[in-house]
């Protein structure tokens, strides 16, 4: 991809943003076509600037962006999408502040091509405040990013044996990336999951979101895949998310 002109115009997602200075506020923020990039929003913080309302987290706006030296400054903002359901509902704003952890932790400050996870996280964002089970937004993003980040978990056959997984319950290997049948389950750290949860998780991988929006997800159900998920991504970052605490405290 060739490297964007000293200023140019792009789409751009919040992920996260911190007060500098007396004024100023630096955001985190994705593009489509030219990756994650930090830049200064210089007075936003002011009530009479133009950028104030028009750089808040987890919306996306039209942005100027002007490449410095050290880092970049954001010349306009102007607000495109609030995603209103994610700030009118706090359950909906701590699942919106674990989706942009995950993707912020998953992606390095780099000017690359980035219109796959753009989207994605533009439609989950929006789903997350439109529709009636957020969770399912989440567990479909987190099973969409780790493939576009490289990470797909193996949910076919035994990761370790290779074999084809036979309809009963499972073991799920997070150092081996996927499905460990209960035959070479003592090879390996393993947590158990049900068919049921990996029929979801297949269904997740394979299919588009509106197939996926039809079903029903008991909350057991919701626990078990996010626990397995939870695990997986952890060991991939060697760290825990800071949103997940938050995120359960506001669930319980």
């Amino acid at each position: 991809m060739p490297r964007p002109e000293r200023s140019f115009r792009t789409d751009a997602i919040i992920l996260k943003r911190r007060d500098m200075g007396e004024a100023d506020r630096l955001l985190t923020i994705l593009t489509p076509h030219y990756g994650k990039l930090e830049g200064i929003a210089k007075g936003a913080r002011k009530a009479t600037s133009t950028k104030t309302g028009h750089v808040e987290l987890f919306s996306r706006a039209d942005m100027l962006i002007h490449k410095g030296r050290d880092i970049d400054i954001v010349v306009q903002a102007e607000l495109a999408e609030p995603y209103l359901g994610i700030r009118e509902d706090l359950e909906r704003s701590a699942f919106a502040s674990y989706v942009a952890e995950l993707l912020d932790r998953f992606t390095a400050i780099a000017e690359e091509e980035t219109a796959g996870l753009f989207g994605l996280l533009d439609d989950t964002l929006r789903r997350l405040a439109e529709d009636d089970d957020p969770r399912l937004a989440v567990r479909y993003f987190e099973m969409r990013m780790l493939d576009l980040v490289g990470y797909r978990p193996e949910l076919l056959e035994c990761v370790v044996g290779r074999d084809p997984i036979l309809p009963q319950d499972q073991f799920f290997s997070p150092v081996h990336g996927g499905v460990v049948c209960p035959q070479h389950a003592h090879l390996s750290s393993t947590a158990p999951v049900s068919m049921t949860a990996l029929k979801l998780m297949r269904h997740m991988q394979r299919s588009s979101y509106r197939q996926v929006k039809s079903l029903k997800v008991s909350l057991p159900v919701h626990e078990e895949v996010e626990r397995i998920m939870l695990g997986y991504i952890t060991y991939i970052l060697e760290r825990k998310l800071q949103s997940v605490d938050f995120l359960r405290l506001i669930l319980l």
